[in-house]
């Protein structure tokens, strides 16, 4: 994946949203446990990853670290 790093936090909703790149089109894929990634329609390939419940699985100011059922590879 190539691109910027866009984040999105729904704090109503308590879900984070990140992909790699423009937004393009594409679908949610549920990877179990609140974890969905998401797949770019055209390309079919992963361009991201959201998080329901987020801010329930941290506890606090600190860092967080949630387990991701995937493999994510991140390049410049």
């Amino acid at each position: 994946m190539k691109g910027k790093l866009n984040l999105y936090y729904d704090e109503e909703g308590d879900f984070l949203e990140f992909h790699i790149g423009d937004f393009t089109e594409g679908y949610f894929r549920n990877l179990g446990k609140g974890i969905f990634e998401r797949v770019d329609r055209k390309t079919n390939k992963v361009s991201g990853v959201a998080i329901m419940g987020f801010k329930k699985r941290t506890e606090g100011p600190k860092d967080v670290s949630v387990p991701l059922p995937m493999d994510i590879q991140l390049s410049s």
